[in-house]
């Protein structure tokens, strides 16, 4: 089982002020999506969506998957963002540990002084990211581009656990241990409407399995019991390329059909 986004995905989506997806939302829809400032930052290398959400301007808001930009982190991409919207970060959520979702988060956790949420089982890929990553592979090979050889933890991390309810920045979100793309993996549904889903579930794919503390087996498991049970309208909010909804996936998505999930895909 291999899937995955690579390269560079153009900023294809913007909840106020940007381009949209015409195919899948119409902004006079009723919800409370329509009320949140939801922006997505793409990162310059992996295409990786890094996720700035919050309930209204001038709020406190949270940063999802702060990745790999060109200074090599992302501070002074997402820093805009949040000035635009007058928005306060109180948090830094993590999906999983590839250096492409959490290379930027030291420096933003220190710059603002908040906490990194990370599940524990990816916690020791803060400080040691090789761990989940084939020797020798692009992101190996990028770090020794920039001259990076150590990684620091924030100064405040809360691991998060399956099922842990959090109340934040006016949002409740659900914590979705999902693995499979590595063993912590994290998905977080907020307000019963969105699903930050990392790279466990894109438009049309999945995440990858065969990198270190990824598994095809947990992944099978992960889309059964943590995917599929999503109601239809639920909006995703990918690690990489653009947003769907779980009906569409549920539907044309090969990875969530029977055949594949019943190991019969050939």
């Amino acid at each position: 089982m291999q899937a995955s986004v690579i390269g560079c995905v153009a900023c294809w989506w913007n909840w106020i002020g940007g381009t949209e997806d015409k195919g899948t939302l119409n902004p006079s829809s009723e919800g409370s999506w329509a009320k949140l400032i939801i922006e997505a930052v793409v990162a310059p290398y992996f295409g990786t969506n890094c996720w700035v959400i919050a309930p209204s301007k001038g709020s406190e808001c949270l940063i999802v998957d702060p990745g790999i930009g060109a200074n090599p982190d992302m501070v002074a991409r997402i820093v805009p963002v949040l000035d635009k919207f007058k928005l306060k970060p109180i948090a830094v959520f993590l999906t999983h540990g590839h250096l492409d979702h959490l290379f930027s988060v030291f420096p933003l956790s220190k710059r603002y002084g908040i906490p990194a949420l990370i599940h524990p089982l990816d916690r020791i890929l803060l400080t040691e990211p090789q761990r989940a990553l084939n020797a020798g592979g692009e992101s190996e090979k990028l770090m020794a581009s920039f001259g990076v050889t150590e990684f620091f933890e924030p100064e405040v991390v809360n691991e998060v656990s399956d099922g842990q309810q959090i109340e934040i920045a006016g949002l409740k979100i659900s914590a979705l241990h999902s693995p499979g793309h590595t063993k912590g993996s994290l998905m977080f549904a907020i307000d019963q409407e969105f699903l930050v889903s990392g790279d466990v579930l894109f438009a049309g794919s999945i995440g990858r399995t065969d990198l270190p503390t990824g598994s095809a087996a947990s992944m099978l498991t992960t889309l059964k019991s943590k995917v599929l049970p999503l109601a239809d309208e639920v909006i995703v909010l990918p690690g990489h390329g653009g947003q769907t909804t779980i009906g569409r996936e549920r539907k044309s998505n090969p990875y969530l059909q029977e055949n594949f999930l019943n190991g019969r895909l050939k």
